[in-house]
């Protein structure tokens, strides 16, 4: 059923981060569907595959049975925004609304660069382990500017005793906040919350969904 909030039927897609699966999504996805909008929340096996067939695998069927005459917006955590990427650069979509990225390593982060000759990171991540470094060869450098209507929420608070300290600040403890900036992006903001949770935060849902309607955040209050 349509809401009758919104002029023409709305729909949102989650995509999870790495290694995580839809469940890290469920908080923001019911507070999205109190806000009136139609979700889908994704599951996609992020360890198996690398950046550009995951793209190929994950987006046609999450997009699949959509009619063309309703707006689909994009939510995502760090590297499903980078597969939304990968796709939206070889097969735009038409009815691409608004689009949040949480975290995203859109530059790559210097903890892959550190972990790259460790064959226990590329044992558990799988192929795309290789793929999330800062090197000129990352297949990031090669995505280049956003072309939607894109707002990018990072995050500054840092549980990751371990790698944290010697990433570049300020940090989410995986990714830098400098990391997340792309060119081309409608409106930034960084907020105090840490790369493995932000998604489940309520400043965080607030301005996710503050952006879905309005095309920018709320830059009032306590940030970082």
């Amino acid at each position: 059923m349509t809401d009758t909030r919104f002029e023409t039927p709305q729909t949102v897609i989650l995509l999870h981060g790495l290694a995580r699966t839809s469940r890290s999504m469920r908080k923001l996805e019911k507070a999205l569907q109190q806000a009136g909008y139609q979700t889908r929340n994704i599951d996609y096996p992020s360890r198996q595959f690398n950046i550009a067939d995951l793209s190929e695998q994950l987006i046609p069927e999450a997009l699949k049975n959509i009619p063309s005459s309703t707006t689909v917006h994009f939510v995502t955590h760090s590297l499903g925004g980078i597969v939304l990427r990968q796709y939206q650069q070889h097969h735009p979509i038409n009815n691409l609304g608004r689009v949040v990225m949480l975290g995203p390593p859109n530059h790559g982060s210097q903890i892959a660069d550190w972990l790259q000759p460790c064959t226990l990171y590329h044992k558990f991540f799988g192929p795309v382990a290789a793929e999330l470094g800062t090197d000129t060869n990352s297949p990031l450098k090669q995505l280049g500017a956003t072309d939607f209507e894109l707002g990018v929420i990072a995050g500054s608070r840092a549980f990751n005793i371990l790698c944290a300290p010697f990433l570049p600040k300020p940090n989410d403890g995986q990714v830098t906040v400098e990391s997340t900036r792309l060119a081309g992006m409608r409106d930034h903001i960084c907020l105090p919350v840490s790369h493995p949770f932000m998604m489940s935060r309520k400043t965080v849902i607030r301005q996710v969904i503050w952006f879905l309607q309005y095309g920018h955040f709320s830059h009032h209050g306590n940030h970082c």
